[in-house]
């Protein structure tokens, strides 16, 4: 087992439970009614339907001062009001992936704000993001996020803002779940 590689168990058990599933763009996914999020390790859980591996890393777009703004007024996993969470699974085309670093980087903040617009919805809305793409993974990311149900009507508006810039034109795959937690 690891701290910074995580497994996304969608099955008939978990710590969340599904409240909508939906396929935002490509593939839909197998319906499940419950998320747990376990450290990654090499034994198959036997209620899973699917398993999504995600890997913390490093803020690999934020410049300096972007990551410390970022990191003063962003609050952690866990909270005991965030009952509410969504978990996007999303996949760029290889466009994307053929751009130069500061390429994709004028894209994701200079031109589509991504930085700036997730500032605006902290601390209400914690998130945390897990790279796949290197480890073999069927998506490139998975993006987690938790919020009180006071602050779903920002979450919804935070995810509209996102998937109008330029950044989202290059995803090729990505799927909505909202998920609640099961107290």
């Amino acid at each position: 087992m690891t701290d910074h590689i995580f497994d996304f168990i969608g099955g008939d058990s978990g710590q969340w439970q599904v409240t909508k599933m939906s396929t935002a763009i490509g593939e839909s996914m197998e319906m499940v009614s419950h998320l747990k999020i376990v450290p990654s390790s090499l034994i198959t859980q036997n209620d899973s339907i699917w398993t999504l591996k995600g890997l913390k890393s490093n803020i690999r777009y934020a410049e300096k001062a972007e990551k410390e703004k970022l990191l003063a007024v962003q609050e952690g996993l866990g909270r005991e009001q965030a009952t509410c969470a969504a978990l996007i699974p999303l996949q760029k085309n290889e466009a994307w992936w053929n751009l130069a670093q500061d390429e994709r980087r004028k894209i994701f903040e200079s031109q589509s704000k991504h930085t700036a617009t997730g500032l605006h919805y902290l601390p209400a809305i914690a998130r945390q993001l897990y790279h796949c793409r290197d480890i073999g993974q069927p998506f490139d990311f998975l993006t987690w996020f938790e919020y009180a149900p006071e602050h779903a009507d920002a979450f919804e508006e935070l995810v509209f803002q996102l998937r109008k810039t330029e950044e989202w034109s290059y995803v090729d795959w990505e799927v909505d779940i909202r998920l609640v937690k099961v107290l």
